[in-house]
């Protein structure tokens, strides 16, 4: 297993869609009109990366208080064979990225993680999705 910490990298994104009034949207693109963004999507960004940043030290603390892993979690075939072996069982709680290698069998996904909870995105195939599906928060 390995946790790394992530970087807001280009590629890593997720998509999600929001509803904004329609004076919202007009002062959107008027900012972007007069170039103080490039498109909507970068005053939005900006503007949720603004919040983050002000809201910092409590998501510092939190991540703490509630022993989440922050970054990206990364469980393939051996990690979880070797937790298998010892004879333990994982319990994820995560904020940001955990994946589980295309090549874990359902089973071995079954027999080893306990439970998931992820503030964030989880990324594994559909067949281990629907192994854990009980057991995803």
């Amino acid at each position: 297993m390995s946790v790394v910490e992530l970087k807001n990298r280009g590629g890593d994104t997720e998509k999600m869609t929001i509803n904004l009034g329609v004076v919202d949207l007009g002062q959107i693109d008027l900012l972007v009109q007069e170039g103080f963004y490039s498109n909507r999507s970068d005053l939005i960004r900006t503007a949720i990366r603004n919040q983050l940043a002000s809201h910092a030290d409590t998501v510092k603390q939190t991540v703490a208080r509630r022993t989440l892993a922050m970054g990206l979690q990364h469980y393939g075939v051996a990690d979880l064979k070797r937790i298998q072996a010892s004879g333990q069982t994982l319990h994820i709680r995560a904020l940001g990225l955990v994946r589980i290698a295309t090549d874990v069998s359902p089973a071995l996904a079954r027999a080893t993680i306990d439970s998931v909870s992820v503030l964030g995105a989880f990324q594994c195939s559909e067949a281990v999705r629907k192994a854990l599906a009980d057991r995803i928060a």
